[in-house]
C-alpha cells in the first residue's frame, strides 16, 4: 500500500480517535474542571486502543504478531502522549493559549509523529531486527 493511501487512511482513523480525545478533553475540562493538560492526556490514552485496532487492520494491513506490534505501538503512543502533553503545557500554561487552540496545534504535530513512527516501527517491515528476534523467541 502506498504512503499516500496510508496517510489518508491514517487521517480517517485519526479523525475518529481525535473526536474521542476531544470529547473527553472538553467533558473533563468544562464539566469536571480538570486541568486541560491532564484531560488531554486522558483523552489521548483513551482513544489509543481503537487507534491501534483500526490502524493495524485497515491502514497498514500489518502482518506483525500482535504481541510485538502492541508493544511497539505502546512505546510510540507513549512518546506521542508526552509530546502532546508537552505542547499542551507550553501553550496553555506557558503562553496562556486557549486549551482548544493548543490541542489543535498539538494534534497536528502528534499526528505527523504518530504516522511516521507507526509506519516505520509499529506496523512496518516484519523483517525489522526487533520483530525477527521476538518471532524467534516465540518458536
Amino acid at each position: 500500500m502506498g504512503i499516500l493511501r496510508q496517510f489518508v487512511a491514517f487521517g480517517g482513523v485519526g479523525a475518529i480517535a481525535t473526536a474521542i480525545q476531544y470529547l473527553i478533553l472538553v467533558l473533563l475540562t468544562e464539566v469536571l474542571g480538570a486541568d486541560p493538560v491532564v484531560a488531554s492526556t486522558i483523552g489521548y490514552i483513551s482513544s489509543a486502543l481503537l487507534n491501534y485496532t483500526l490502524n493495524y487492520r485497515f491502514t497498514f494491513a500489518s502482518d506483525k504478531p500482535h504481541v510485538v506490534a502492541i508493544q511497539v505501538f505502546t512505546l510510540v503512543a507513549l512518546a506521542g502522549s508526552i509530546l502532546n502533553a508537552g505542547i499542551m503545557y507550553a501553550m496553555v500554561h506557558g503562553f496562556g493559549a486557549n486549551y482548544l487552540v493548543a490541542q489543535v496545534f498539538a494534534t497536528g504535530v502528534v499526528f505527523l509523529w504518530n504516522f511516521f513512527a507507526h509506519r516505520r516501527f509499529t506496523f512496518g517491515n516484519s523483517h525489522h531486527p526487533v520483530v525477527e528476534q521476538a518471532s524467534r523467541q516465540r518458536r
